[in-house]
């Protein structure tokens, strides 16, 4: 039977966690720049990033004491190319925003500019800060390391993070390059995604302590935050089919997002303390930005990563597949779609949206299914 779905337009679902925000008491500049992140990956289609993560990610660890709602931003070290910055476990969006920000401008004034962040919290979707830096012609990069999730190549034990390592690259199309995916088969919030639709997750993704294949999908959330249960990384379970390469980058991963900050990693990133109390997560991010028009005319560039990306689009096709994509194609044609249609809200999320709407006095938002 065929779930029950309500859209939303993009721009009702931003007002309204923007002002979920400001009700938590995240100034409302920031809270803009949150928001803006959140529906930016629903516009996507990144359901596991959007508005389903506002309330059990953000919102709870506000009212937990986690996590701040007033971001103090703190410059701990600077040189001409690159920064080093403690974000003060406020809130992730905004210590990402700034950090690629300035980035950005040492970049244009350099041609390369990196920022490391220590003490940050979940910055949303990786890819919209590589987005920033391809709207000024340059190559974005990013990271971050995230509470354990993934267990290394013959172990069964979560260790790393979901870890994404992204990349954009502007292109003469109408969308750039973007590389976003974590360096495990899955994410979490993949799996939460799986658990508000009622669906067990594919086996391979996930493994028990006897490194056996799990698919109950609401046990497994449960089990990954006690140890019991832990992602596979890129590549899968074992060496055959090559699962040492994901488990290699989100080693690559954590590093950057924990050694050239002096920041938090592995078993430190849990958010418990020694007697089981939350604490804040303490992530650590990377952000760089490379100017191509320190290498080469933007123009050119752009030119040559479009013809590569079209031909890789034109290339034979395996029997019964009708298309080929490149990184960043499915997304753009989604944000077409959404801007049509709307976000597909299930009922697991609209009741975290009734919660919120409540507990904010948000009474000025009417939904679809208020009818």
């Amino acid at each position: 039977m065929a779930e029950n779905l309500y859209h939303v337009p993009c721009d009702t679902l931003e007002a309204f966690m923007r002002d979920v925000f400001i009700g938590i008491g995240v100034p409302p500049e920031d809270a803009a720049i949150c928001a803006s992140v959140l529906i930016e990956s629903d516009k996507r289609g990144i359901e596991s990033h959007g508005i389903g993560r506002m309330k059990p990610i953000y919102y709870d660890r506000i009212k937990d004491g986690i996590q701040f709602a007033k971001t103090n931003f703190e410059i701990v070290r600077e040189g001409p190319t690159t920064a080093v910055v403690d974000g003060h476990h406020g809130m992730g969006h905004v210590i990402a925003h700034r950090a690629m920000r300035m980035a950005i401008d040492k970049a244009k004034k350099y041609g390369l500019g990196m920022v490391a962040v220590r003490n940050s919290t979940h910055y949303g979707i990786a890819g919209y800060w590589v987005t920033m830096a391809t709207k000024e012609g340059m190559i974005g990069v990013t990271g971050t390391n995230a509470r354990p999730s993934i267990a290394p190549t013959f172990g069964v034990e979560n260790m790393l993070g979901t870890n994404p390592l992204t990349f954009g690259m502007p292109t003469d199309e109408a969308f750039p390059f973007v590389l976003d995916c974590a360096t495990s088969v899955t994410q979490r919030g993949k799996i939460e995604w799986y658990d508000r639709a009622g669906k067990e997750v594919p086996p391979g993704w996930v493994i028990d302590e006897q490194g056996r294949t799990r698919t109950d999908t609401a046990q497994i959330l449960k089990d990954l935050t006690t140890g019991k249960a832990a992602l596979t990384p890129l590549g899968g379970i074992g060496e055959e089919t090559a699962g040492y390469k994901g488990y290699g980058y989100a080693t690559v991963v954590e590093i950057l997002s924990a050694a050239l900050q002096q920041g938090a990693f592995l078993k430190m990133l849990n958010g418990l303390d020694a007697h089981g109390k939350k604490i804040p997560y303490a992530l650590g991010h990377f952000f760089l930005a490379i100017d191509v028009e320190a290498f080469t005319e933007l123009s050119s560039f752009q030119r040559i990563a479009g013809q590569i990306c079209r031909e890789l689009r034109a290339s034979k096709k395996a029997p019964g597949c009708k298309r080929i994509y490149t990184a960043g194609e499915k997304e753009y044609l989604a944000s077409l779609e959404r801007a049509r249609s709307g976000v597909p809200v299930n009922a697991a999320l609209r009741r975290a949206i009734d919660t919120m709407r409540a507990e904010q006095k948000l009474t000025q938002y009417r939904f679809p299914w208020d009818a």
